[in-house]
């Protein structure tokens, strides 16, 4: 696959959740929309990490007990999926972070605990 940017990866994975969420709905485990969000990518030929530790630097030293990022598409995109009531400002900043720690400039933080996906999409972005 040619190099995408940003903004063309995260146009299929939002085309996915769509996609994901029309058949599937609200309801179910964050692991089970994580799993198949990475399945239908990776079938689209994209390079999909899952559960991509994300470690932080406290004065020099690299700590390994850091973060854990959902997916990481294509080393360019981070994809924070939830399944809860609602998304708080906690959230955002948790994915901004991981943007920051990470150096990569665009995330998508999903909740799939809504009845029109769209209003569970939230792009978060790190110097795009």
């Amino acid at each position: 696959m040619t190099t995408l940017h940003e903004n063309d990866i995260s146009r299929i994975i939002v085309n996915k959740l769509y996609e994901i969420h029309s058949q599937l709905g609200p309801g179910l485990f964050e692991t089970v929309y994580e799993t198949i969000l990475h399945h239908e990518l990776t079938a689209d030929g994209l390079k999909v990490e899952k559960q991509i530790a994300i470690p932080v630097v406290w004065k020099g030293i690299k700590m390994d007990q850091g973060f854990r990022a959902d997916l990481i598409v294509e080393d360019k995109v981070i994809v924070e999926i939830k399944s809860i009531e609602s998304l708080a400002d906690v959230h955002k900043k948790q994915l901004l972070t991981y943007l920051k720690l990470t150096g990569l400039k665009l995330g998508l933080l999903v909740n799939f605990n809504e009845s029109l996906i769209k209003n569970g999409i939230i792009r978060i972005v790190n110097n795009l």
